[in-house]
């Protein structure tokens, strides 16, 4: 089975807010998804979380390299494709197309052996799976609102992120983190996501170990990206002291990348995105390679439901995996299948057990917000 041709689809129409400072609107173009065809009758599926014009030029660039290659050999060919990019794109916008390629490529790896990614990636430790809603925070009464949403939707367990967490004052900080457990009850998991990564991060290592002491007082999870994303030292000092566990690595691509991260314990939980860090190929060495260091791997997800459904299988194939990241609510998850994802009584998603990533993408409903593809063949 080869590789015919690669279809990159951006999408835009549905495109949730993501807290940037500078504003949103929903036909900001964030989330690409990467179609792989071949010789035979298997269509693959793979996302990128980058703009379709970058996406395009990876793809552009990649292209020579791809077309006519085997399209069920997914861990060989993408490294070939990184290899072979190396001076042009070591990480980056390049990484990320190679990352939805590789999903793809699993993809239709598992639809040529009818069997799912999972049991492709070495076998299945798991059928169910907790998904935490991930959502923003808010002024208190909207975030009330939202947070009542999320609950009655059947989520146990909800993450909040960024603004107007961390840009006011610590007293502030405090009041929406008491609103969101009053709300919610105690038997709904709380995590926090400050948002580090966020343009020009002004708080460091003193804030971030007093606003981890405030969150254990309410039975937070965890705490994500309390630092910059390049402060590794001040990660792995906060690790050591703070209360809560420390979680990071969303904005990392490469394997390497997270060695030291894994290495010199700079988190309690290490999070890898498939569809930036180069596919489920790296994905899955990163998460083997922090279980070997004892570090928890729960996979980034501000995503679409291709993302959404590569992590299921990954996390299906991991000894250890507790949740998966779900953004809620959001088009590109619930409006893109022929069968939308539903939790069950108990809060959690059944994983997939279909040929490849077990999903079915509606050609109809993908022409919504990707009308004209940019084709490569």
């Amino acid at each position: 089975m080869r590789i015919r041709a690669v279809e990159v689809c951006p999408l835009t129409g549905g495109t949730v807010d993501g807290g940037w400072p500078q504003g949103h609107e929903p036909q900001e173009d964030l989330h690409t998804l990467v179609i792989v065809r071949t010789d035979g009758d298997h269509v693959g599926y793979g996302s990128c979380f980058t703009s379709g014009s970058l996406v395009t030029g990876a793809v552009q660039l990649l292209w020579p390299l791809l077309e006519g290659e085997s399209a069920i050999e997914p861990e060989r060919v993408t490294e070939k494709l990184r290899q072979s990019s190396f001076w042009q794109g070591r990480g980056g916008a390049v990484e990320h197309a190679i990352s939805g390629i590789d999903i793809a490529l699993w993809d239709l790896l598992g639809k040529a052996c009818r069997q799912p990614v999972s049991r492709l990636m070495g076998g299945i430790y798991r059928d169910r799976i907790k998904p935490y809603g991930s959502v923003l925070f808010d002024e208190p009464k909207p975030l009330r609102q939202t947070l009542a949403d999320v609950v009655a939707r059947g989520f146990r367990a909800i993450k909040l992120g960024w603004r107007p967490f961390g840009r006011r004052d610590r007293q502030f900080d405090e009041l929406l983190i008491r609103t969101a457990r009053d709300t919610v009850g105690d038997d709904v998991e709380l995590m926090v996501d400050a948002g580090g990564s966020e343009q020009f991060w002004p708080h460091g290592l003193n804030w971030a170990r007093n606003t981890a002491s405030m969150l254990a007082d309410y039975g937070i999870v965890w705490f994500e990206e309390p630092l910059s994303p390049d402060d590794l030292d001040g990660f792995i000092e906060l690790t050591r002291t703070s209360p809560v566990p420390i979680a990071s690595g969303e904005v990392l691509t490469r394997r390497q990348s997270f060695q030291p991260w894994l290495e010199r314990k700079a988190v309690d939980i290490i999070q890898p995105d498939c569809t930036k860090c180069g596919g489920l190929s790296e994905a899955r060495r990163i998460a083997w390679l922090a279980a070997d260091h004892h570090v928890q791997w729960v996979p980034h997800g501000w995503n679409t439901v291709v993302g959404l459904a590569a992590d299921l299988q990954q996390s299906a194939a991991m000894p250890v995996a507790r949740y998966v990241e779900y953004l809620t609510p959001c088009a590109y998850i619930e409006e893109l299948t022929t069968e939308p994802f539903r939790l069950d009584d108990e809060g959690l998603l059944t994983i997939p057990q279909g040929p490849g990533l077990g999903i079915e993408i509606d050609p109809a409903k993908l022409r919504q917000f990707c009308p004209e593809p940019i084709v490569f063949s």
